[in-house]
């Protein structure tokens, strides 16, 4: 069943008083909520649904305008929700008109609506930004015919791995399981198990490898020793084969893989689809998570520098192989088409389309350079700092969403935070601006003293 979607009725309540007669309507995101259309929102995220009867779910501007508050502060779910019923103006944003003193959602609302919702219906608050932007003179159209398009690692909220943790816990979510199904094992390692996690991690750092390499053995041979127990008595109940088949794939896959192979490895139990990633840097060699590219305009609009595209690319793809499914995805977001892509030097024997009326530059090359083209080279290294808020300001820095889709959604709900706070940003010097001049235009002139 589609949402019953909120209009403003400009009914009065005698006992409550509406939120436009409390509030200051000229704050900043007072303003921001009345340039978004909402009702473009509403026909693209209300797709997801049918018209068959049924409980209908909560209102679109209702979870939008909470996806997009969460993203621009950097608030986490649990955050959100106090904060939402501390805040009128969060609340007046998300389309109420009297002032709540209970929350009209769940929690798990938040939740649900995201994986519900996923990446591709997620893109349209990314494209609402843009779109209220040029609204708003902030940016023009013609601003994002030139881009910059660089990647970054998503990093995932999971502890640095390494074979020690990851076989001590795999064992530990074994026996743990096993113990909630009722299967008696032999031996569950609860109490040498830990010891030899401990010595190796003491071993390691002391730089005494042999040692430490002997309690990886016996942190091994102990977590093996549970999956062919398990395994047997697995045998005799094969109404549980199911929920033990994750589980155990995990773990011998964790027992299996060894340091310097090469193939996909689990570097989290409960996050195995983490990749783990170089990207040249000397004080963080390997980051693990998923690759994102960033797409930024190449000069910076009069409201700031906005991201005008981002995607996950799950596998760790060389960024070269990239362009291909990037640059579409990117005219298709930003409405017009491109002309100028600039790179860095990872771009280098890229796969763009040969079909397209554009130019991809790439960083390093020297011949037949135009004062132009070096120009905007120059202009690369603007995509840089645009990644850093995104990761320290807006929740790309340390991903907490679960599964690929997950990581999907929290990199177009970073873009989409950024790009909303430089509006809310553009919104707060236009109202400074204007107040300077309506204070400079009541000031009558001085006059000079007669003589």
């Amino acid at each position: 069943m589609r949402p019953k979607e909120r209009r403003e009725s400009g009914q009065t309540d005698l006992l409550r008083s509406r939120l436009d007669h409390i509030l200051n309507m000229d704050h900043a995101l007072v303003k921001l909520a009345k340039t978004i259309d909402w009702r473009f929102l509403e026909e693209r995220l209300g797709e997801v649904y049918d018209d068959d009867p049924g409980r209908p779910p909560l209102p679109t501007r209702l979870m939008a305008g909470l996806a997009i508050l969460k993203s621009m502060h950097n608030l986490s779910d649990e955050s959100l929700c106090e904060r939402w019923l501390e805040n009128p103006y969060y609340q007046l944003f998300c389309g109420e008109e009297f002032f709540q003193h209970r929350l009209p959602f769940d929690r798990t609302s938040l939740t649900r609506w995201r994986l519900r919702m996923g990446e591709e219906r997620l893109t349209a608050l990314l494209q609402e930004s843009l779109a209220a932007a040029t609204r708003l003179g902030a940016a023009k159209p013609s601003d994002f015919r030139a881009v910059i398009v660089d990647t970054t690692v998503q990093e995932k909220a999971i502890t640095f791995p390494t074979d020690a943790k990851l076989m001590h816990r795999a064992r530990e979510r074994l026996v743990k399981l096993a113990r909630k199904h009722g299967i008696a094992l032999r031996q569950s390692y609860a109490r040498v198990g830990k010891i030899a996690l401990i010595k190796h991690q003491r071993y390691a750092h002391a730089k005494q490898f042999k040692r430490a390499n002997r309690q990886l053995k016996r942190l091994r041979t102990m977590l093996g020793a549970v999956i062919r127990d398990i395994t047997r008595k697995l045998a005799m109940r094969p109404e549980l084969m199911q929920a033990f088949a994750l589980p155990l794939s995990l773990a011998r896959r964790v027992r299996d893989q060894r340091q310097r192979e090469r193939g996909k490895k689990v570097y989290s139990l409960h996050a195995p689809e983490v990749e783990c990633i170089g990207k040249g840097k000397a004080h963080k060699p390997y980051e693990f998570g998923v690759k994102v590219s960033v797409a930024t305009p190449l000069q910076r609009s009069r409201g700031g520098q906005f991201v005008a595209h981002v995607k996950a690319l799950p596998g760790n793809p060389y960024d070269g192989h990239t362009l291909a499914t990037i640059i579409p995805a990117i005219e298709e977001t930003i409405g017009v088409s491109l002309g100028k892509i600039v790179t860095d030097a990872g771009y280098r024997g890229h796969n763009a389309p040969k079909d397209k009326m554009f130019k991809v530059h790439v960083a390093g090359y020297k011949r037949g350079l135009t004062q132009a083209v070096k120009r905007a080279l120059r202009r690369r290294a603007a995509v840089e700092p645009v990644i850093g808020h995104l990761k320290n300001d807006h929740r790309m820095g340390r991903n907490f969403l679960a599964f690929s889709e997950g990581d999907a959604n929290n990199a177009v709900l970073a873009a989409v935070g950024y790009n909303f706070s430089l509006l809310l940003n553009w919104l707060r010097l236009l109202c400074a601006f204007f107040l300077v001049l309506l204070t400079s235009a009541a000031v009558p002139p001085l006059r000079p003293r007669s003589a």
